[in-house]
């Protein structure tokens, strides 16, 4: 009688392991899995900036891009806070020659031969206590 017990409850604790790692799973606490964050989150606004001046500096556009809309934004705890952003950056009426600082200042091209967006996916890794942001990778396309 002993044996026939041991493989039951065996079995039970791995259906019952099985089921807890499901739940958890789909209730999205998996520990360092990337978790969906707001678009308004204050860190957040600052990713999406970098990723704008990331854009900048490697475009030979004439003209400055900046943010228009986030579509997703992720984090993901690994040895510091990676940002998994897809987000849409558009032309401005700013050039890159003035070299204005500020992209919150700089009004987007009209509608018009000028006017151009583009779709980015973009991850950063913060690591805060080294005090050190790594770019990870900036895709667009228009």
């Amino acid at each position: 009688m002993m044996g026939l017990k041991t493989p039951l409850l065996a079995s039970l604790l791995g259906v019952l392991g099985v089921m807890l790692v499901a739940g958890v799973r789909d209730a999205g606490f998996l520990p360092g899995s990337p978790r969906n964050i707001s678009r308004n989150d204050h860190d957040l606004q600052r990713i999406v900036l970098t990723a704008a001046y990331s854009y900048n500096n490697q475009s030979n556009d004439a003209f400055l891009f900046r943010p228009s809309a986030v579509r997703r934004a992720q984090r993901q705890v690994v040895k510091g806070i990676r940002y998994i952003v897809d987000l849409e950056i558009s032309r401005t009426v700013c050039r890159k020659r003035d070299n204005n600082t500020n992209l919150s200042d700089c009004d987007f091209q009209p509608e018009g031969r000028l006017h151009q967006t583009f779709h980015c996916h973009f991850e950063v890794w913060l690591i805060p206590w080294q005090n050190k942001t790594k770019i990870q990778g900036l895709l667009c396309k228009p």
